[in-house]
């Protein structure tokens, strides 16, 4: 009776460990990244917010009153170390991590590509690409010897990898990038039991992308309003991936707004 009072005490650890989710997103203090935060914490979630600047940051946690819940960790994806400090302070804070959100990245340079210096292209290379790879390295390498080994990762790919937008070479690189990067991971991650999906947004209204609701250059050359949706349709998307069994992976997932151009970008 005393081995089966053991055994039972047991899984209840477990299934409590299980249910303390652990998060990290990059890129939380706006946009996409705040939009996931916050539906994360509001499911109950515990949640690192990863950024350039504390101050978003901590305006994130304070708006979904979740300070038990949440850390604030100024990271600066393009820098390796940045990021390695990033995942010690979340096993530190929390124990674990089961979802990494890798959203954090930048628009393009203005202008067209010819006219970029060498410093804009790789600034975006450094951000969309290599920061996206640093944290999907050590999400891994956290990921496969934690206990209840496994976990889950969704990059933020936008649906410019699929379609370019004129003048958007930097940025559509780079995220053709994060969809190899996606398939690969995701492979790569079967034997850890940790799932790898990707996101493509299209139109969400955020600071960022608040110009496309003013007029926004076509194929055609033509200066377009294009429709847009609320944000928090994309942290709802995050949400449903997140709280999947590690059984299921959505390898990848498009929430765009429903008539902007798209298909054939018209």
């Amino acid at each position: 009776m005393l081995r089966a009072y053991e055994q039972e005490n047991a899984d209840m650890s477990d299934a409590a460990n299980q249910s303390q989710r652990i998060a990290i997103v990059t890129g939380a203090g706006s946009g996409i990244g705040r939009a996931a935060a916050l539906a994360l914490l509001g499911d109950g979630w515990s949640v690192v917010l990863a950024g350039r600047r504390p101050a978003p940051l901590q305006a994130v946690i304070g708006e979904a009153n979740a300070a038990g819940r949440a850390l604030a960790v100024p990271t600066d994806v393009s820098d390796p170390q940045s990021v390695e400090k990033l995942f010690k302070a979340a096993v530190e804070r929390f124990g674990r991590v089961d979802l990494l959100f890798n959203n954090a990245g930048v628009s393009n340079p203005p202008g067209p590509f010819e006219d970029w210096t060498p410093e804009q292209w790789r600034s975006v290379v450094d951000i969309n690409l290599n920061g996206m790879f640093y944290c999907l390295q050590q999400a891994f390498r956290t990921m496969k010897v934690q206990a209840l080994m496994g976990g889950r990762i969704i990059n933020n790919g936008s649906i410019s990898a699929s379609a370019p937008r004129p003048n958007s070479a930097a940025y559509t690189a780079t995220k053709h990038a994060v969809q190899g990067l996606t398939k690969s991971a995701s492979l790569d991650g079967r034997k850890y039991d940790i799932a790898v999906g990707q996101i493509d947004v299209g139109n969400a209204f955020t600071e960022l992308s608040e110009r496309m609701s003013k007029g926004v250059p076509q194929a055609n050359g033509e200066i377009a309003i294009e429709p847009m949706m609320d944000v928090k349709i994309v942290g709802q998307s995050v949400l449903y991936m997140a709280n999947l069994s590690l059984e299921a992976n959505v390898l990848f997932h498009t929430v765009m707004a429903t008539k902007m151009p798209f298909v054939g970008r018209g």
